[in-house]
């Protein structure tokens, strides 16, 4: 009886599409316990239950319960209603609707979708089979491996396998947290790609975006838009920057700012990178690179072609390799490399090192800056081999000169008011009575003793002299005010912190600078999905999951 019921039944629902297009397929009825007509209670629609077995198109669904409208080939599921389209995507709840002209699912009541990477548990689901979308309005769970992704709604674009958040969404992992308004998922490779406002937090790291890629396994990302990453007191920026946390390691490029708020010191070139050591992080800047140290209440400006910053807060060493130049307010210098440590408070320019502090130049083999740690100040200078001091006669055309074996000065309120220099030391200074030059004072010793008032030198002492004499300025030969090894080097002083630059690092920050300018005037747009991202099953072949029976 049951056998010629179902035949009955199968012969209405073939008579009632007769009219219908060729190429639409009819919801086909693979087993049923029992099925009955009942016109008055559900007008044209046979009613199955008990087991009951459909399919249409490559989607198999299960039910205990259903109604069949043959005509308009659509079928409504009542009772631990399943269905499964292929292997790969699986969808339960208490009721769902199928149309199998449009291919369009709708599934409610504690439903959960599932593939082999992600299950989504909601209470109503959407499934578009024609563009392979579902979509969902009602809240929703998913869990995909480590990855809890929470928000009001979202859409799964099942060929991509790609969840999109439009709304508030929250991805928890175990160690981080993710917030977006503007999230695109991939369960497969965990990439995600965020838009406007976003935030990634982890105990010791804080990320904000506005537009960048992150991949939740290797906690790996790349940050475009108005992005920053903060390492406890250490805050980077830049145009773009890049996050690896199991290596411990950002880069910035074109841009890039690093802070220490507590340290007091700012880094910024147009590519950097941090590199986290449990012995105290290292900082490496090119490419226009500069550190901004704040001293008191002024600023120290130090480049170097290479600037490289070492050490625990409190022990930093800063170094800078290639034509490193620095400038403050009071004093000027540079060199070929710069070395500076915190704890020590002391600063080593090596290799033609000049210093200009007023009017005085000072050169030397190599040169030592002291510095009390306390006070941050200039405390004193060394200058070893070769010690030069050279001060243009601001009213004349000559130059004061003092040079010795070595060189050691005193600093009050970071300007230079004391000086001795000790071993062959020599003296040629311009004596005047206010503006008439009345004699050229020229001298030999063992030391010599300066004081120097508003960075001029007023008195120099000679001690264990061996020659000195004051010659008028008639009877001072020109061939002989001017020591051997004399070098003034006032074409390269340096006026203002933008001195600090040799001219093409300034045409590379120009043309850096005028591009990313550039480039915010045109409308932001989300980023489009990277190669590694499209190629991840290729690259990554996961074995065929087992065929499940139904």
């Amino acid at each position: 009886m049951k056998k010629l019921l179902f035949l009955f039944i199968a012969f209405i629902a073939f008579s009632g599409t007769s009219l219908t297009a060729q190429n639409t397929k009819q919801i086909i009825i693979e087993h049923v316990d029992f099925s009955e007509m009942n016109q008055t209670e559900i007008p044209g629609a046979v009613v199955l239950s008990g087991n009951v077995r459909v399919l249409h198109d490559g989607i198999r669904m299960t039910c205990n319960k259903a109604y069949h409208f043959t005509k308009e080939n659509y079928i409504k599921l009542f009772g631990n209603v399943k269905m499964n389209q292929g292997d790969t995507l699986f969808m339960d709840g208490r009721y769902a609707e199928y149309n199998g002209n449009k291919k369009f699912a709708y599934a409610t009541g504690d439903v959960v979708m599932r593939s082999p990477d992600m299950r989504l548990t909601t209470d109503t689901i959407n499934f578009d089979r024609t563009i392979q979308q579902a979509y969902y309005n009602s809240y929703g769970t998913i869990v995909n491996g480590e990855n809890t992704l929470k928000s009001k709604s979202g859409r799964y674009i099942v060929g991509q396998k790609k969840y999109e958040f439009r709304t508030a969404v929250v991805l928890t992992n175990p160690k981080y947290v993710l917030k977006s308004n503007h999230l695109d998922y991939y369960t497969n490779s965990g990439h995600s790609y965020v838009f406007g406002p976003s935030t990634i937090t982890s105990k010791e790291d804080f990320i904000y975006t506005e537009k960048g890629f992150y991949d939740t396994k290797k906690n790996e990302a790349e940050l475009l838009t108005n992005s920053y990453i903060r390492y406890g007191t250490r805050v980077i920026k830049g145009d773009k920057l890049y996050y690896n946390k199991p290596k411990n390691y950002s880069s910035g490029t074109n841009n890039v700012r690093i802070t220490d708020t507590i340290n007091k010191y700012i880094m910024e070139g147009h590519f950097g990178e941090i590199y986290r050591k449990t012995e105290g992080d290292s900082i490496v800047m090119t490419k226009h690179a500069v550190a901004k140290t704040l001293v008191e209440k002024d600023t120290l400006y130090t480049h170097a072609k290479l600037m490289v910053v070492t050490g625990k807060p409190g022990e930093r060493i800063i170094r800078g390799y290639n034509n490193a130049r620095f400038y403050k307010l009071d004093m000027s210098g540079k060199c070929d490399s710069i070395h500076s440590d915190e704890k020590k408070g002391l600063t080593q320019m090596i290799k033609r090192p000049v210093i200009w502090n007023g009017d005085s130049q000072l050169t030397g083999d190599i040169v030592h800056i002291i510095s009390n740690s306390k006070t941050e100040q200039i405390d004193s200078l060394k200058v070893l081999g070769n010690a030069f001091i050279i001060q243009k006669d601001t009213i004349g055309t000559g130059y004061n000169q003092v040079k010795g074996k070595n060189l050691y000065g005193k600093f009050r309120d970071n300007k230079l008011y004391e000086v001795d220099l000790i071993g062959n030391a020599e003296k040629i200074v311009y004596m005047y009575d206010k503006t008439e030059l009345f004699g050229i004072d020229k001298g030999k010793g063992s030391s010599i003793h300066l004081e120097i008032v508003d960075n001029k030198i007023t008195t120099a002492t000679l001690f264990k002299k061996t020659e000195s004499e004051v010659y008028p300025d008639s009877e001072f030969p020109e061939n002989v005010r001017k020591f051997r090894g004399f070098v003034w080097r006032g074409d390269e002083m340096i006026l203002s912190k933008d001195d600090i630059f040799p001219q093409e690092e300034k045409d590379l920050h120009d043309k850096i600078v005028k591009k990313s300018d550039d480039d915010k005037k045109v409308e932001d747009k989300p980023m489009d999905p990277l190669k590694k991202t499209l190629e991840y099953d290729k690259n990554n072949p996961q074995p065929k999951p087992k065929p499940q029976t139904p």
